[in-house]
């Protein structure tokens, strides 16, 4: 089917709409990743949690959200993207609930991984629909603002600590709550929405896709074959290529990003100066850092292009966390400037053009199965970041821990600058058809 009066439409009042209710679940997917590094803080002594035990804790959410990926990916190839748009929320209301009265570690861990579980599905449905309904001139920028979103919910579960700190020893449960609180006001509209027809298509239901397109566009595509395809396909020669490409340079973000984030608060209250409340007022900064970044990625990404922008970010990005690395006793205010400039540069490239990316290389028919297992292999980075780096702070310190997350920006950067494409003003099926 053609989808030229899709791709050539001016923006409006619907691509609006539907960016802003995939910008909703991913504000609450950026604050559900985050809350846990405001809460350890608080949960870590009231509990006398190990350090085994702290870092389950603080990686079940993103276990989940593999776990939630690999499933929903496929899940919304054969069933569709609406139906999990909506179901996927429910899983944030009921689990945020529960985490927010669980009596012990183990419970906190368990609830957290079956929350997990909707972020996982909301990450990856959301910009692919995104993608779908977009014009070809502003699909980046629109997925990017989808995807800058998770920053400002990060930002906004570091304030909300500060703000509950007051509240005392039990501070940690209402911000458990905050989620599921948020997710009715985005689920409920997302019923509204129609199915994307670039899915409606590749299945054979030619004659709702035309349906879609022309109550949208005002004219009404020519119909097409229907065209389907398997998971193993992602591995076979046409698409191996991007299979690898869009996993591993989103692994290596991911390896740093998640490990920096999650413990940004617990390595400022380490340094001078660096009380709990200041801890998460300077955590809150470098978020912010982070949401100007995603700023700067989406006024570049339709304009710049998505190959120099991601080169370039992961380049700055190896830069500020190499400094870290070789810093031998860092203030805290170098600290929280180091850490911002390499918030700055993570945002701005592969933390937003990962999900670009992931959406505009892979075929109709896969990309919800492409764009699962790409972010499922993210979240193991961000696993391996969480759970690694602790041990690694323990025996060695700082600097030396830090290299992890250096190793992996450079690895990131070398693919990048090897494998990445040029996407932009491209339509999505002459990009992977």
């Amino acid at each position: 089917m053609a989808f030229g009066p899709m791709d050539t439409q001016r923006l409006g009042r619907f691509h609006a709409g539907v960016t802003v209710l995939a910008a909703g679940g991913m504000f609450i997917n950026g604050f559900e990743l985050t809350v846990i590094a405001v809460a350890l803080p608080l949960v870590v002594p009231l509990w006398h949690v190990g350090a085994a035990m702290e870092g389950i804790v603080a990686a079940a959410a993103l276990a989940g959200a593999l776990v939630g990926a690999l499933i929903a990916g496929p899940a919304a190839d054969r069933f569709g993207r609406r139906p999990l748009f909506v179901a996927e929320l429910a899983l944030l209301v009921g689990f945020s609930a529960a985490t927010a009265l669980a009596q012990t570690p183990a419970q906190l861990a368990a609830y957290r991984f079956l929350l997990g579980l909707g972020i996982g599905a909301d990450y990856l449905i959301a910009p692919t629909l995104v993608s779908e309904f977009s014009p070809a001139r502003q699909r980046g920028a629109l997925v990017t603002a989808v995807a800058g979103t998770w920053f400002v919910g990060s930002v906004f579960a570091y304030l909300a600590g500060f703000w509950m700190l007051p509240l005392g020893p039990s501070a940690w449960r209402w911000l458990m709550a905050v989620g599921g609180l948020l997710a009715p006001w985005v689920m409920l509209p997302r019923l509204r929405l129609p199915e994307s027809p670039r899915w409606l298509a590749a299945r054979g239901r030619g004659a709702e896709a035309a349906a879609v397109v022309e109550r949208l566009t005002g004219e009404r595509p020519a119909a097409a074959p229907p065209s389907r395809g398997r998971f193993r396909d992602l591995f076979g020669p046409d698409l191996i290529g991007p299979t690898v490409f869009v996993s591993t340079f989103w692994f290596c973000y991911d390896v740093a990003a998640y490990g920096i984030s999650t413990y940004t608060p617990l390595l400022l209250r380490a340094f001078p100066g660096g009380s709990l409340a200041h801890a998460d007022l300077g955590a809150a900064a470098v978020g912010v850092t982070g949401i100007a970044g995603a700023a700067l990625g989406l006024a570049l990404v339709d304009r710049w292009g998505r190959r120099p922008l991601i080169v370039s970010t992961f380049l700055v990005l190896s830069l500020s966390l190499l400094a870290l690395s070789l810093a031998p006793s860092p203030a805290f205010a170098v600290l929280v400037v180091l850490f911002a400039v390499a918030s700055l540069a993570a945002t701005m490239g592969p933390g937003v053009v990962s999900l670009v990316y992931a959406t505009e290389l892979f075929p109709s028919r896969l990309r919800g199965s492409a764009t699962g297992f790409a972010t499922a292999v993210s979240r193991a980075g961000g696993i391996l970041g969480i759970v690694v780096f602790p041990p690694l702070l323990a025996a060695w310190g700082l600097g030396p821990a830090l290299w992890l997350f250096t190793g992996a920006s450079l690895v990131g950067l070398g693919v990048s600058v090897r494998m990445a494409p040029e996407t932009r003003g491209r339509t999505l099926e002459s990009i992977a058809g």
